[in-house]
């Protein structure tokens, strides 16, 4: 069982990907729904892997992707938009759809696991 950050700032999106995440036998933390709790979670917490919604009330989470990237800790971006949006600095970092796709989540979290 992996711990999954979530880091989105809609509530029901949240509840969701809490919902989602806990049925893929995974432990949520957060969710974190603004910036800074964000950045804090991603300098303090433990966990294993990140969903980070792109914008964050108007402010893009690129900090606590930096952050993550510093940390070696895997993550995704979560975004209705898809790749529209990140610069190139980030294109290497999957990016999910919303709508969210369990099975989908559940390929990014696994596929983020290292090899034996």
């Amino acid at each position: 069982m992996a711990r999954i950050l979530i880091v989105e700032d809609e509530v029901l999106i949240a509840m969701l990907l809490e919902d989602i995440v806990t049925d893929l036998g995974h432990h949520p933390v957060g969710p974190a729904m603004r910036l800074q709790p964000a950045l804090a979670a991603a300098e303090h917490e433990d966990f294993d892997f990140a969903i980070l919604d792109i914008n964050l009330a108007g402010q893009q989470s690129f900090p606590v992707a930096d952050c993550l990237l510093r940390r070696g800790i895997p993550f995704i971006f979560a975004s209705g938009y898809g790749q529209a949006g990140l610069n190139e600095d980030y294109a290497r970092i999957p990016v999910l759809q919303k709508p969210y796709d369990p099975g989908q989540i559940a390929r990014m979290i696994e596929g983020s696991a290292p090899s034996v």
